[in-house]
């Protein structure tokens, strides 16, 4: 069998139909979110595993009106923002939004190059610059139809985490109860961390980008948007679609998030180690505790997301403020169709990488992430609210009272966390 053969059969895999969720579910755990899972473990051990069934379905709903509004205008998030709301809204959000995936990325890339190392002995700074031109190079010129097929195979780098629990000791018992009935004692610490899942968990970047990501697989297939579609049987197919992506999405997402929680639970928070602060420090301390072959799987399956995150976190800034301005965007065009979306792209990712270089700590750079998608996420969850019930932009298509239920209490739920967030800065 040649090359091209091998090509068409990966081609035909069923992987290669999945949609826009399991991307967006996968980069929802880069590697800034697995600090934040493991830390959760090793502080609490079993008593916050209930954090992922309770936030599964919030998450999944305001990831499946995205989606909506993205498939249903044709336009992405950022777009329809500035068509329904006044200038001032759309700006802020946008240049909150450009701040925080830039200290995010910074994060994450140094977290890959710091984990690299652990891995193959060449220094981090290198590793790290490394990884900043791979995903420069696969996304600039790289087309669309080829790049996210690139991504879904990725996804895979997840399975790491779940591979992780075949290789510890676990009382499956105590797992079930703990994640239903958790012995946990409210305090600061435990509030914290709980706000620090949630805003990892429930993200401003992936609403962006899984909106424009429906509008880039609508263009790639020649199809009109919902609003234009004729056709009853392809719109309900189309919705349907949607629907079982996002959630089989958000689920492999929350799945492999339960797993670090677990994994780092009855191997750290076990040995007594109760503080984590970076990815690389959660790896190096499973490595006495259970052997080289589950760190080398933590460590490998932190690489294999921050390959995905990364791109997710640049991309996502582009198609928001190109939209502003009405620039072209699209990871389908070439770099000279679409120069100052893929320039935004560039950008992003070399102002953090020059981060690396500077006084500013790549966990400075993460709080103050943190810090910053608290604050945009509630803000434009509610634009998200009022965009997907609005008939004017949504037509006849507009949010189910379940999903305007689930969505809200989404959004109220982000409130409070990001209250929080902010009187503890």
């Amino acid at each position: 069998m040649n090359l091209s053969e091998i090509w068409v059969r990966i081609k035909q895999h069923p992987l290669s139909r999945v949609g826009p969720g399991l991307v967006t579910g996968v980069a929802d755990d880069d590697p800034s979110g697995i600090v934040t899972y493991s830390q959760a473990g090793a502080q609490f051990g079993l008593n916050m595993l209930w954090t992922m069934p309770f936030a599964y379905p919030l998450m999944s709903t305001i990831q499946v009106l995205c989606a909506r509004i993205g498939r249903v205008t044709g336009r992405g998030l950022s777009a329809n923002i500035k068509l329904a709301f006044p200038p001032v809204v759309l700006v802020s959000l946008v240049l909150l939004l450009l701040i925080a995936n830039v200290l995010n990325i910074a994060a994450d890339i140094a977290a890959m190059g710091e984990v690299a190392q652990l891995v193959t002995g060449i220094n981090w700074h290198i590793m790290t610059g490394l990884f900043v031109l791979l995903t420069l190079v696969l996304q600039i010129l790289i087309p669309y139809r080829h790049y996210v097929f690139f991504l879904k195979w990725l996804s895979l780098s997840l399975l790491a985490y779940g591979a992780v629990l075949f290789t510890v000791h676990i009382s499956w018992g105590d797992v079930i109860w703990s994640t239903f009935f958790p012995q946990l004692t409210w305090s600061a610490d435990s509030a914290a961390v709980v706000v620090g899942i949630f805003g990892t968990t429930i993200s401003p970047y992936l609403f962006f980008w899984q909106s424009s990501q429906e509008v880039e697989d609508m263009n790639l297939r020649g199809q009109p948007s919902l609003l234009e579609q004729k056709n009853p049987e392809v719109i309900t197919s189309e919705l349907r679609r949607i629907h079982w992506d996002t959630w089989s999405g958000m689920l492999y997402s929350n799945v492999a998030a339960y797993c670090i929680i677990l994994a780092t639970a009855v191997t750290l928070y076990a040995a007594g180690i109760r503080d984590i602060n970076t990815a690389a420090q959660a790896a190096s301390a499973l490595r006495p505790l259970a052997g080289e072959f589950t760190f080398l799987l933590f460590a490998l399956g932190i690489l294999g997301v921050g390959l995905m995150g990364v791109p997710v976190l640049a991309g996502s800034a582009a198609y928001a403020l190109s939209e502003v301005f009405g620039w072209r965007s699209s990871l389908e065009d070439s770099a000279a169709q679409a120069s100052k979306f893929y320039a935004i792209i560039a950008l992003s990712v070399l102002i953090a990488l020059a981060i690396q270089y500077s006084p500013i700590s790549p966990m400075k750079a993460l709080f103050w992430s943190a810090v910053i998608n608290g604050i945009v996420a509630v803000p434009l969850m509610v634009a998200i609210m009022v965009l997907s019930s609005k008939q004017s932009v949504m037509g006849a298509h507009v949010a189910s009272l379940s999903m305007r239920i689930f969505g809200w209490l989404a959004t109220g739920f982000m409130a409070v966390a990001a209250a929080y967030l902010f009187i503890a800065w």
